[in-house]
């Protein structure tokens, strides 16, 4: 009798140091900042911005934000997708074995994918828990995922499973979250922060050349020329989430944070849209993070901390940071879902 092996599940974050030390944080920027998709500089010039500007600099800053946020039992960010990753071989049950990995320092990629292997797995299919796509996030990551592939002897089915950022599942996740701390207070604003990325970016995830940043209200639908645009994803989000939350129109604002000096980034920035709605008038704000799927340096530490000391010092009354899915049991059941449904299509494509 022939047993069945089971499909493999190989969930996917960005990173984070393995200790707040500056050390660890060093080596994490390193190979984080290493990657062309990340810094899509010519190999010369990013070496030269890496090694002579940020990490001689940025390391021991980055490491005392981590310190402000890390547990005793490691990186909110690494716990966070371990809990999901058990909620997630929960809800799958049997005929899936479930992973996690980080696209940079541990649990490595490399490591992940032998643990599916060794539990007998033959196809994989790969989440990266990234709602909207850039090549920057998702795209390095799954990249990085059929290189290590391709270099194995037997080499395994693989499918992944795209952006998400307009997924019911996702979106009513997200809600279910934000819905009881909206609730309960009267919030004068709501504001959705996203991650930043350089325009740059943008402009290259556009296949025709002549619609991404060059039209007015580009982000406004998604088209053929802007489907893998992340910013008009985020406001694709963002839309959904105000429908899904049922928030009336003028409480809301999107913005992008996290960015980089030396290139223009994605607007509006976080930090200058706070002082734009203070001066409407909006005492009160709550802040949704939904590029971020779980909680992490970006969301802790850069909203958490810091904005909420922007916002404060500006004169505002009230201010929180609406946590991200996490190991929520919604998103836990929405990632199970996208699962089943991928593995159904590449059952079928293969059997066509």
């Amino acid at each position: 009798m022939t047993t069945t092996p089971p499909i493999g599940v190989l969930l996917l974050q960005l990173g984070t140091p393995d200790s707040p030390s500056t050390r660890d944080v060093r080596k994490y920027l390193r190979e984080f900042l290493s990657d062309p998709r990340v810094i899509d500089l010519p190999a010369p010039m990013r070496a030269l911005l890496l090694n002579a500007i940020i990490l001689p600099f940025r390391p021991r800053k980055t490491s005392r934000m981590y310190r402000l946020i890390w547990t005793d039992q490691g990186s909110p960010l690494l716990i966070n997708t371990r809990r999901l990753t058990d909620e997630v071989r929960d809800q799958l049950g049997e005929g899936y074995a479930v992973a996690f990995a980080m696209r940079y320092k541990h649990p490595s990629i490399e490591s992940g994918i032998e643990r599916l292997v060794n539990s007998g797995c033959e196809r994989l299919v790969v989440l990266p828990l990234f709602p909207q796509y850039a090549s920057a996030s998702g795209g390095s990551a799954v990249a990085r995922t059929m290189e290590i592939v391709a270099g194995r002897w037997n080499v395994l089915d693989v499918s992944t499973i795209g952006a998400f950022y307009d997924d019911p599942g996702y979106l009513g996740a997200v809600a279910s979250v934000a819905r009881p701390e909206l609730d309960a207070v009267e919030w004068d604003h709501i504001l959705f922060s996203y991650h930043g990325l350089p325009e740059k970016h943008i402009a290259k995830s556009d296949p025709s050349g002549d619609w991404c940043l060059k039209v007015d209200r580009c982000c406004d639908i998604i088209t053929d020329a802007n489907r893998f645009c992340y910013r008009a994803q985020c406001f694709a989000t963002t839309a959904g989430l105000v429908k899904e939350l049922g928030i009336d129109r003028g409480m809301y604002s999107t913005s992008f944070q996290s960015r980089l000096a030396g290139q223009k980034w994605i607007e509006p920035y976080t930090d200058f849209v706070m002082p734009q709605l203070h001066a409407r008038g909006v005492r009160s704000l709550a802040v949704v993070t939904p590029s971020f799927t779980a909680d992490c340096l970006e969301t802790l530490e850069e909203i958490g901390i810091r904005g909420r000391a922007q916002w404060m010092g500006l004169g505002g009354t009230r201010f929180t940071l609406i946590s991200c899915v996490n190991a929520a049991t919604p998103w836990a059941a929405a990632v199970a879902s996208l699962v089943r449904d991928q593995a159904a299509i590449s059952v079928g494509g293969a059997d066509s």
